[in-house]
């Protein structure tokens, strides 16, 4: 029986995330729920999309991920169940799986428009617990996904900003801020992987500038301000012990440059 996850921005230990799992245990007793989050900040659609596409893939095959973040619950937007990779996705069509479908093409999209599988009484505004929540554990019960509706050819995607490579280093951006205030840029490991003097890194971010990429936090003093490739293998700024965020009164968006400069010589890897 698959797994299914839920991610919202309802908050941790609000109610409606318990509405939601009991709406899916009574239709499935059996049924494995795993939260990945409840605290996409309220109505963040692109922090959401971002969470699912690091997140989604450490999960088994056949995974169903059911993601509510709803600013346009109860309009005509659309609810959709895709499916990327080997997994399930239902979550409503406002850009939320964007991140996801750009990096592995969707096999199935299908827009939810058959009520008989869901809860007979549907709120215009709360769509995850009426809607989203009956049909993910009736999937895992083994529901033809096409009988939820209708085929659609696209999801919605949003705009991502562009990381620029070039031969002197990468201009990229702060893509998201984590419970530490260490701040996530779109700069990967894999942008990386031909320049292998890493000790010759110079990254600015607002009036921050790090000479250098650390291996880890603690190879630095407490207080540092230090660059680092993390755990989503993505470079990030971080302050050991403290938050990059408020150091630097940095937000999602700023601007990140990476530039390789000669004579630094600090003698930093990171793989």
């Amino acid at each position: 029986m698959p797994i299914l996850t839920l991610s919202t921005d309802f908050g941790v230990g609000s109610p409606y995330v318990a509405a939601m799992k009991g709406v899916v245990l009574s239709i499935n007793p059996a049924a494995t729920v795993v939260d990945i989050t409840h605290a996409v900040p309220p109505q963040d659609v692109r922090y959401a999309a971002i969470v699912l596409d690091d997140v989604a893939e450490r999960f088994p095959e056949g995974t169903i991920h059911v993601a509510v973040v709803d600013p346009g619950v109860g309009t005509e937007r659309g609810l959709v169940l895709a499916e990327i990779g080997r997994q399930r996705f239902l979550a409503p069509d406002n850009g939320l799986l964007s991140r996801l479908a750009a990096r592995t093409r969707p096999s199935k999209i299908v827009r939810l428009t058959e009520p008989g599988f869901w809860l007979p009484d549907v709120s215009a505004t709360f769509h995850g617990r009426d809607i989203l929540a009956p049909v993910a554990a009736r999937l895992s019960l083994g529901l033809d996904p096409d009988r939820l509706g209708v085929p659609q050819d696209r999801l919605v995607m949003l705009d991502w900003p562009e990381v620029r490579q070039r031969p002197d280093g990468i201009d990229g951006s702060v893509l998201w801020i984590d419970g530490f205030g260490n701040l996530i840029t779109d700069i990967t490991r894999a942008m990386l992987a031909d320049h292998w003097a890493w000790d010759r890194a110079i990254v600015r971010c607002r009036e921050g500038r790090v000479e250098g990429l650390s291996r880890t936090y603690g190879d630095r003093p407490p207080g540092t301000l230090v660059a680092l490739v993390g755990s989503s293998d993505r470079l990030e700024l971080a302050v050991v012990g403290g938050s990059a965020a408020e150091r630097l009164g940095a937000g999602v968006g700023d601007p990140v440059e990476l530039r390789w400069e000669a004579g630094l010589g600090l003698g930093l890897r990171t793989d």
